[in-house]
Order: C-alpha cells, then sequence, then structure tokens
C-alpha cells in the first residue's frame, strides 16, 4: 500500500460511498491503519492510497496513551461553528506545511467499520483531521484551499521538493 503524492488524478477525484462491508474492506481498513502508523499520520483517507471510497481512518490520541484508530465510512459533516487557523501537513503532500484556516468545531455523521451509525464532535485537532480527511475524499486537498498567493507560492517550492514518482518515497 503506498501513499499518492500530490497532485495525483486519484486526489482530486470524489470519492464514492462505500455499499459492502465484508472481509475486503477490512483487511483494506487494516491495511490503511498500519500505513497511516507507519507514515506518523493522525489520519488516511482511502483515496490517498489509491482506493476512491469513502474510507477514513484517524487517530489524534496522545501517542502516551497507545493507539485509539478511529474508522469513518461515508462521513458527512452536518454541523460547523467558529473559525481557527493552523499549521497543516499532509502525507500526500511530503515536506509541506501551512496555515489554514477552517471551522474551529465541526460535527460528523458516519459509520463505523461494522455499518453502525456514529457521530462525531470535534474541536482543536479532531475537528481539523475530521475536515482534512472529509476533504480528501471530496477531492480537495489543503493546499488546495490556500488563497491564491500562498498556492503561487506553494506551486514554486512543491516543484523544487515535491518528489519524482507519484508515491511518497520510502512507501
Amino acid at each position: 500500500m503506498k501513499i499518492l503524492i500530490y497532485p495525483h488524478e486519484i486526489l482530486a477525484a470524489k470519492a464514492e460511498p462505500v455499499k459492502k462491508i465484508d472481509g475486503m474492506l477490512q483487511d483494506f481498513i487494516d491495511r490503511m491503519i498500519k500505513k497511516m502508523y507507519e507514515a506518523e499520520g493522525v489520519g488516511l483517507a482511502a483515496n490517498q492510497v489509491g482506493s476512491p471510497i469513502q474510507v477514513v481512518v484517524m487517530d489524534v490520541t496522545p501517542s502516551e496513551e497507545g493507539p485509539h484508530p478511529v474508522v469513518l465510512l461515508n462521513p458527512v459533516i452536518t454541523e460547523t461553528e467558529g473559525s481557527a487557523t493552523h499549521e497543516e501537513g499532509c502525507l500526500s503532500v511530503p515536506n509541506y506545511s501551512a496555515k489554514v484556516t477552517r471551522p474551529a468545531r465541526v460535527e460528523v455523521k458516519a459509520y463505523d467499520r461494522h455499518g453502525k451509525e456514529i457521530r462525531l464532535e470535534g474541536e482543536g485537532l479532531l475537528s481539523r483531521c475530521l475536515q482534512h480527511e472529509i476533504d480528501h475524499l471530496n477531492g480537495i486537498c489543503f493546499v488546495d484551499r490556500l488563497s491564491p498567493l500562498k498556492k503561487s507560492f506553494f506551486r514554486k517550492k512543491w516543484a523544487k521538493i515535491r518528489p519524482a514518482e507519484q508515491e511518497a518515497p520510502g512507501q
């Protein structure tokens, strides 16, 4: 399983809803969780690993508390509130980060890996991670949210630092 590098075409496509929960999907979720931890990320969307389906894995738990992965199938943001600007990075845009403004608090409706409906409410890192990963499922990378001037700076810098291949190095 490899993490695709921006601007890979799959990263710009809207992911399809999960319609069937079976052993193949469970195996895929387990491999996504493993890849997220190996890459030292806090979240990973299925299209980042080449599968345009609405699956997100994430873990924003402090490392000293141990792993607590969360799996979201077909997540939808149902409510937002406030505004907050923080530095963001992305496993699909290695070695680059920028300040992004997003709602400060979100509520999300999704299904867990067994098909049970769940609702999450988040602020801080949880809110940012939920929004970032759901953006991926909608074909949006965090650099797409930059102002025109910051996008121009990004393009110039990215042309110099972007890995040569379409997958992150060492994946």
